[in-house]
C-alpha cells in the first residue's frame, strides 16, 4: 500500500539512461532557477521602507537611492558569477570554487552559508506568499502558518517528482508574474507621465510621518541598504545548477543569468519607484496589506480583476521561488556527501533522478522555521541575506586566485570584475550583519560555526572508517573458528529450522541455550528436546531477576574466553506473521537480541525466519 501510495504521488522510477533527457531549456531553467530572486522584488522594496520609514516622510525620498545602489551592486555580482560559470561548467556554486582554490574550511563555511540561505529561502518565500494572500484576503490571517506549511507540502510533492516535470510546472506562474509586474510598471509609468496618479495612503496616515523625526543619519540608510539586500538572494542558484542545463551547459547558464538579472534589475527599481510615487507604505501593526499590493490599488484603480491577478500572481510566484532552494540545496547536499562531509545518502539519486533526501531535509528545516517565526518575513529577513553574502564573497575570492593561479587566457580582465564582486559583496556582508546582527543575524554566528563542526565530525569518521576497512598492509588472516549458538525460547518448527541451519554452519559446533525464567516452562523445553534436540547440546541459564540480555550475553562472553581466534555467530530463530499487524501480538525477543549484539566485537548474528501464512 505504502509502494502504490509513493508512486500515484511521485511517479513511477525513471532509468537512469534518461537522466540526460532531463536537462532544462534556457525558458524552463529561468522559471527552476530564476524564480527566487525575481519574486524577491515582492518584498524587497518594502524590507527597505520598514527602515526608511523610521525616520519620517523625508526619509522615504532615500528609497529610490537606496535601490539604486543595491541594482548596481546585483549588476557587479551577476557579472562575477557570468565569469564562475564559465570557470566551472560542471557547477560553481561557492562550496566548489571555494574548495578548489581556497581550501576546506572557506569551502565548508560558503557551504554552511548556503544551506541556511536555501532553508530561509524556503521560509521567507512561502511566508512571503502566505502574506500576499491574507493581503487581498484579510479574514485569512490566522491561518498563515497553516497556508504556509501546505505549501511545503506541496512543493516537496511537486520536486519529488522530478526536476524536468517540476519546471514544467513552475514556468508558466514565474512567466505570468514577469508579465503581470511589467503591466503594473507600464501603466502606473503612464499614470506617472500624465500626473494622474493618486496615493494610497490617506493625509491623516502621512501627518504622523510628516511630523517625525528628519534627522536621516548614515545608520539608518546603511540598514535599510541591508535590508533591501534581499533582493539578491538566488542570484547564485544558476551558478549551482549548470549541469542541470542543456548543451552547451554553461552557455545557456550564462544567457540565463544576465536575462534573470536584467528582469530582476528593471522589476526591483520599477516598484521602488512606484511606491515612492503612490507613498506606499510598509504594512503595520493590525494591517497585513503589503507595498506591493497597495501599489496594485492604485495603479489599477482598486481591488478589481487586474488587482486580484496580481495578487494571484505574487502569491504563486513567491510559493514557487522556493523551488530554487529545492533545485540547489539538494545538489549541494550531494556535493557535500561526495566529499564525505556529509552522509552518504545525499549523494544518492532517488527514483526519480532527483536528490531525494536532500528534498525532504529542506521540507522539514523549512517547516520548522515557519513554525517558529510564525510565518513572519519581517522576522525571518535579519538572517536571510548574511549566510548569503559571505557565501558570495568567499566564491568571488576564489575565483580571483583561480585567476591568479592559472592565468588563462583574459585572466586580468576576469581577476578585476571577481576582485570588484568579492570587495563589494564583502562589504555588503559586513553592512547587513552589523546592521542586523541585534534583530538575529547574530544567530548565524553559532548556526554556521556548529554545521562546520558537523562536517568536519561526519568527515572525520568516513576517514577513521576509511583507515580501519583499508587492505592495505592487512596480513592473510588465520583460519577462525566458528562458534554457533541458538537461543531457545521453546521448541516449534522454525526453532527446528534454525537448528539444522546451524548445523550446516559449522557442523558439531553448535550449542543451543534455554534462559529459565519459568521452570514449567523450562522442564517443556527439556522434554520436548529429548525427542527433537538431536546431537545438538542444551544448555539451560538461570535467570533469576528474569532478564532474558544479560545471562545470554554472560554466556556468550564466556565462551568467546575458551578460545582466543574465534567468532561466535548467534542464530536467530524468528516466525514472521503472515500481517504486519500480528506482530503486535507477538513478543519482539529476537529484535531486542539483535540491538544487543549488534554492537559487541566477534559476534555474527543470523536471523532464520520460518513465515506463517493466512
Amino acid at each position: 500500500m505504502i509502494d502504490e501510495l509513493k508512486r500515484f504521488m511521485i511517479g513511477s522510477p525513471i532509468e537512469t539512461a534518461r537522466q540526460t533527457h532531463e536537462r532544462l531549456s534556457k525558458k524552463i531553467a529561468l522559471a527552476v532557477f530564476s524564480s527566487d530572486a525575481l519574486s524577491s522584488v515582492a518584498y524587497a522594496s518594502e524590507e527597505i521602507l520598514h527602515i526608511l520609514v523610521l525616520g519620517g516622510l523625508a526619509a522615504l525620498s532615500l528609497s529610490l537611492p537606496v535601490a539604486t545602489g543595491i541594482a548596481l551592486l546585483l549588476i557587479v555580482v551577476s557579472f562575477s558569477y557570468r565569469q564562475t560559470i564559465k570557470a566551472y561548467p560542471h557547477g560553481g556554486g561557492s562550496y566548489i570554487v571555494a574548495k578548489d582554490n581556497l581550501g576546506v574550511l572557506p569551502s565548508l563555511t560558503a557551504g554552511a552559508g548556503l544551506l541556511v540561505g536555501y532553508v530561509l529561502t524556503v521560509a521567507v518565500s512561502l511566508s512571503a506568499g502566505a502574506s500576499a494572500i491574507v493581503s487581498a484576503l484579510p479574514q485569512l490571517d490566522p491561518y498563515r502558518v497553516p497556508m504556509a506549511l501546505l505549501f511545503v507540502l506541496l512543493l516537496t510533492i511537486a520536486n519529488l517528482r522530478g526536476l524536468r516535470e517540476s519546471g514544467l510546472i513552475f514556468s508558466v506562474p514565474t512567466y505570468a508574474f514577469i508579465a503581470t509586474i511589467f503591466s503594473l510598471l507600464i501603466i502606473g509609468m503612464y499614470r506617472y507621465l500624465t500626473s494622474t496618479i493618486v496615493p494610497v495612503t490617506s493625509v491623516e496616515h502621512l501627518e504622523p510621518l510628516r511630523s517625525a523625526s528628519s534627522d536621516i543619519g548614515f545608520l539608518l540608510v546603511m540598514q535599510a541598504f541591508a535590508a533591501g539586500c534581499t533582493a539578491l538572494t538566488g542570484i547564485e542558484a544558476i551558478s549551482d545548477g549548470v549541469p542541470a542545463f542543456k548543451k552547451p551547459e554553461w552557455l545557456n547558464a550564462r544567457t540565463t543569468l544576465t536575462v534573470m538579472a536584467g528582469l530582476l534589475t528593471v522589476m526591483f527599481l520599477g516598484i521602488t519607484f512606484l511606491a515612492q510615487q503612490y507613498l506606499a507604505l510598509p504594512a503595520e501593526s493590525g494591517n497585513p496589506e503589503t507595498v506591493l499590493s497597495q501599489i496594485g490599488r492604485g495603479v489599477f484603480g482598486g481591488r478589481g480583476l487586474p488587482y486580484s491577478i496580481l495578487q494571484a500572481a505574487t502569491a504563486t510566484i513567491l510559493i514557487l521561488a522556493a523551488n530554487t532552494a529545492y533545485a540547489d540545496f539538494p545538489r549541494l547536499l550531494s556535493f557535500l556527501a561526495r566529499d564525505r562531509y556529509m552522509p552518504r545518502q545525499f549523494a544518492t539519486l532517488g527514483d526519480r533522478l532527483v536528490y531525494s533526501n536532500g528534498i525532504i531535509v529542506l521540507a522539514v528545516a523549512s517547516s520548522v522555521l515557519i513554525v517558529i517565526f510564525n510565518a513572519t518575513v519581517t522576522a525571518l529577513i535579519p538572517l536571510y541575506a548574511g549566510g548569503v553574502f559571505i557565501s558570495f564573497t568567499i566564491a568571488q575570492t576564489g575565483m580571483v586566485r583561480r585567476w591568479q593561479r592559472l592565468r588563462e587566457q583574459g585572466w586580468q580582465r576576469g581577476m578585476l570584475i571577481n576582485g570588484i564582486g568579492a570587495l563589494t559583496t564583502f562589504i555588503v556582508a559586513i553592512i547587513v550583519i552589523s546592521q542586523k546582527f541585534f534583530l538575529g543575524a547574530w544567530i548565524l554566528l553559532i548556526i554556521i560555526p556548529a554545521i562546520i563542526a558537523m562536517f568536519l565530525a561526519i568527515h572525520q569518521h568516513y576517514v577513521t572508517a576509511a583507515k580501519q576497512l583499508s587492505l592495505e598492509g592487512l596480513e592473510p588472516p588465520p583460519p577462525l573458528r566458528n562458534t554457533v549458538i541458538v537461543p531457545v525460547a521453546t521448541l516449534h518448527r522454525g526453532v527446528i529450522n534454525a537448528l539444522k541451519y546451524a548445523e550446516a554452519m559449522a557442523p558439531g559446533n553448535v550449542t543451543a541455550v534455554h534462559i529459565a525464567m519459568d521452570e514449567e516452562q523450562t522442564a517443556k523445553v527439556r522434554a520436548k528436546w529429548a525427542k527433537w534436540g538431536g546431537d545438538t547440546p542444551l544448555v539451560v541459564l538461570d535467570s533469576p531477576y528474569r532478564s532474558l540480555v544479560r545471562p545470554l550475553i554472560r554466556y556468550l562472553d564466556e565462551v568467546d574466553r575458551r578460545w582466543d581466534n574465534d567468532v561466535i555467530t548467534v542464530v536467530l530463530p524468528e516466525f514472521v506473521p503472515a500481517r504486519w499487524w500480528h506482530n503486535l501480538l507477538h513478543n519482539q525477543t529476537a529484535l531486542l537480541l539483535k540491538g544487543a549484539l549488534l554492537f559487541r566485537k566477534n559476534r555474527v548474528v543470523v536471523s532464520v525466519p520460518y513465515r506463517l501464512e493466512e
